[in-house]
């Protein structure tokens, strides 16, 4: 659409030869002012046209923002609703088996389903908005007939500059973005990150925290995680290593420890934490004094240390009840001192030991003179 050129009635004035303004005559301003009037009648088709579609573009674009981001809200809250009707079932332990369980001091596992749910679909709400938002903008830019070309030109330099400024932002954003797409971890996991290790009490899109062993708070940038060890995914391995004399039965020993491992599997909670039987995996090492059994057993995520505790306890107890004893640690052997240097403490020989000679003799005071004599 073009708009006419506007009448020499909105252009100024012309300035008399007297330096008056004013039309010169009544008919100019007559004529001046149809024209003017001809120029609004000609256009005004255009300008109402621009209007409505200015309006309509904004309210297809209000109301389809509107419609997506209340589709997604929607969505999340329908997967939330099937996943926490799923656990528990059959269908819910194929559909996600190695979370199905609440780790160790964390969230529930419908918890946490639903705050990753709910990054999620914040992120792709934002997303849809700045696509729709956008697109809409720029269509009544075109429709106001304004040239796009530079436009678009400076904001694509000063994205570039932006990005280079902010490349870390914009790195830990997409970190933590994937982070949570894969799942890699979620609130209450043990994880070992790199640069901290600990328990997970908030994941963001930029940083994520944890609470640290003695209690600290780390913030760890998503970005700068090269790796992540999830503790409490998939199972749990508790190893214990039992010290017995190298004179016991070893027999003996085996059937003590495979007896108190089949109590604990039995008694409670450990009957649901041992996921698999205690195993006596033979002698993982000897010696002439000391022979060491390992003892191994799959666990549940995140229980491996206090059942290796129990465990230890109930085998203690076990070996004692059997008579069989257990061996002492061995104490690594100090290095013996080298003996002392006797000539360490003798001084070097000198001169001025001796007193009759002539360096002893320089250094004894002078005799002051006798008076009277």
């Amino acid at each position: 659409m073009y708009w006419s050129a506007p009448p020499a009635a909105v252009a100024p004035l012309r300035t008399a030869a007297s330096g008056s303004t004013g039309p010169t005559s009544l008919d100019e301003a007559t004529q001046k002012a149809t024209n003017a009037a001809g120029w609004i009648q000609a256009n005004w088709g255009t300008w109402l046209t621009s209007a409505l579609q200015i309006i309509l573009i904004l309210v297809i674009a209000v109301v389809l923002r509107h419609v997506i981001r209340r589709t997604i809200t929607r969505l999340i809250e329908r997967m939330n609703r099937t996943a926490a009707a799923a656990q528990g079932t059959a269908l819910g332990g194929l559909l996600s088996p190695t979370l199905d369980f609440a780790p160790e001091g964390g969230a529930p596992f419908a918890e946490r389903r639903r705050q990753r749910s709910e990054a999620i679909g914040s992120v792709l709400r934002s997303v849809a908005s700045f696509v729709i938002m956008g697109t809409a903008a720029l269509t009544v830019l075109s429709v106001l007939q304004i040239n796009l070309a530079p436009l678009l030109a400076s904001a694509g330099v000063a994205g570039v500059a932006i990005g280079f400024g902010a490349r870390n932002l914009v790195t830990d954003f997409l970190s933590g973005v994937f982070m949570i797409l894969e799942d890699q971890y979620g609130v209450g996991d043990e994880i070992d990150a790199g640069v901290a290790t600990g328990t997970v009490i908030e994941v963001g899109l930029r940083v994520t925290k944890l609470r640290g062993a003695n209690g600290a708070i780390w913030y760890i940038r998503n970005g700068e995680v090269k790796r992540i060890g999830n503790l409490s995914q998939g199972w749990s391995t508790a190893s214990v290593d039992v010290l017995i004399a190298a004179d016991q039965d070893l027999e003996r020993a085996r059937a003590a420890i495979t007896d108190a491992g089949e109590a604990m599997s039995k008694a409670e909670p450990w009957n649901e934490q041992l996921w698999e039987p205690v195993e006596v995996l033979g002698l993982s090492e000897v010696s002439l004094d000391t022979v060491t059994l390992g003892v191994s057993a799959k666990t549940m995520p995140g229980k491996a240390g206090g059942i290796e505790r129990e465990l230890r306890w109930r085998i203690k107890q076990a070996l004692d009840a059997a008579g069989i004893h257990l061996a002492p640690r061995p104490v690594p052997e100090e290095e013996e001192e080298a003996p002392a240097d006797p000539s360490a403490v003798v001084a070097a020989p000198s001169a001025l030991n001796n007193p009759s000679s002539p360096q002893s003799q320089a250094t004894m005071p002078i005799a002051p003179p006798q008076l009277g004599k």
